[in-house]
C-alpha cells in the first residue's frame, strides 16, 4: 500500500518506493495517485506521453507544487495536488523524476513515488502489447 512513512525522513528519503510498470497501471486505472511528467514540453509533443498524467517540466516542480490551485489549474488544465495527495513522478529514464520527487518531499508532500522506468520502459511496455493485439 501507500503508507507514507512520517518524521523518517530526514535530509534523505529513502523510503522512497519506486513503481513499476505494471503498478503505475493499475494505480491509474483506480486514480488513485497523480502522474507528474516532468520531461520538457517538446518531449512530450515528440515522444507522446503516459496518458493521465501532468506535463510539469522539472525546472516548474518547486514552483508549480507552490502555486494556488487557481493558478495551477490555469497553467496545468489540472486540478492542484495537495500534500496529502499520492503523487507519481515520471521523466524519460529516471534521472529528473528522481529529483522531482527530492523536491517534493522537501515541500512536504509526504506519499510521493517514482516510477523509475520513465517513458522508455513505458512505451516498450505499451507497444510491444498492441503489437500483440492485447
Amino acid at each position: 500500500g501507500l503508507k507514507s512513512i512520517k518524521g523518517s525522513c530526514h535530509n534523505f528519503c529513502t523510503a522512497v518506493k519506486d513503481v513499476t510498470y505494471k503498478e503505475l497501471k493499475s494505480l491509474l486505472n483506480s486514480r488513485q495517485i497523480t502522474l507528474i511528467d516532468v520531461r520538457e514540453r517538446w518531449e512530450i509533443v515528440e515522444y507522446g506521453k503516459i496518458p493521465g498524467s501532468i506535463n510539469i517540466p522539472l525546472g516548474e516542480v518547486g514552483e508549480a507544487l507552490q502555486m494556488n490551485p487557481n493558478d495551477f489549474k490555469e497553467k496545468y488544465n489540472e486540478v492542484k495536488p495537495s500534500k496529502s495527495d499520492s503523487l507519481v513522478f515520471s521523466c524519460l529514464a529516471g534521472v529528473r523524476s528522481k529529483k522531482a520527487l527530492d523536491t517534493a518531499v522537501s515541500l512536504g508532500f509526504n506519499s510521493v513515488q517514482h516510477y523509475a522506468g520513465g517513458w522508455n520502459e513505458w512505451a516498450t511496455y505499451e507497444f510491444s502489447e498492441k503489437k500483440k493485439g492485447n
